[in-house]
């Protein structure tokens, strides 16, 4: 039954994602955007705060063990987002592009002139570590699991948005674009298979792959998404961006309780 759960929980947000970022790109909705990235960092948070780091806390792992993997990893996602930015200063200084439009956690490429096979690449790599953190996350609970996986699928959309804009550039059609995406997105059900079976064997590990995926949700959430959120808006644009925001964690809370009473 868990088994069945992951791949579902996992094919859902990896190709559902790109499904509802290609609606979102494609039928000239981009306008909802920022929207989307306030919901992305409300699910985000809430979901590293309220049901990853507690799970993880309540089991016999030692609190200065799981705090400093918190931190190792946190520092480790900081690394990973400069040598991407280095990498994008060396190959577009001359190109125009923007460089880091909108960086993740694992390297992907945004600016315009990147190649369509680098942004695959990054997709397949951050896909699979998506499908390992949601079994890690139904491995633990039932409805982690659900919450993991929806709030994966609230971050990827806006960042399939951008991975599409690149390849409709590169590949010339809208539906070689969203093919390729979507292909990219299958392998977090290959990562969630491999998360199952693995912590099958290594059940001990359980809280620090939990550990280990709160905080890749903070760090997105406080370095890559609210600084984008971070502008000077009218009182009427506050109060929508914060009312998403909020919508966000209510959302992630109200699927957590519907799956816990299931």
């Amino acid at each position: 039954m868990t088994l069945i759960a992951i791949l579902l929980g996992t094919v859902a947000a990896g190709v559902g994602s790109v499904w509802l970022a290609a609606f979102l790109s494609f039928a000239m909705l981009a306008r909802y955007t920022q929207h989307m990235l306030s919901l992305a960092a409300g699910a985000l948070m809430s979901t590293a705060f309220m049901h990853l780091l507690p799970e993880a806390f309540e089991s016999e792992a030692g609190a200065h063990e799981l705090f400093a993997l918190l931190l190792a990893g946190l520092v480790f996602f900081f690394l990973l987002d400069k040598a991407e930015l280095w990498h994008h200063g060396h190959e577009h200084h001359h190109g125009g592009g923007h460089g880091h439009d909108h960086a993740h956690h694992h390297a992907h490429a945004h600016a315009p002139r990147s190649g369509g096979w680098a942004v695959l690449a990054g997709d397949s790599v951050h896909a699979f570590g998506d499908g390992i953190l949601i079994a890690s996350a139904f491995m633990a609970d039932m409805r982690l699991g659900a919450v993991a996986a929806l709030a994966v699928l609230a971050h990827e959309v806006p960042h399939h948005m951008g991975d599409l804009v690149v390849l409709r550039q590169t590949s010339g059609t809208q539906r070689t674009a969203l093919v390729k995406v979507s292909l990219a997105g299958t392998v977090t059900a290959l990562g969630g298979l491999v998360g199952y079976f693995l912590l099958s064997q290594l059940d001990d590990l359980l809280p620090y792959f939990l550990v280990a995926a709160s905080s890749s949700f903070v760090y997105v959430a406080l370095a890559d998404l609210i600084p984008q959120l971070q502008k000077r808006l009218s009182l009427g644009q506050t109060v929508a961006q914060v009312g998403w925001l909020l919508a966000g964690i209510a959302m992630v809370v109200l699927v957590s309780s519907l799956a816990h009473h299931h």
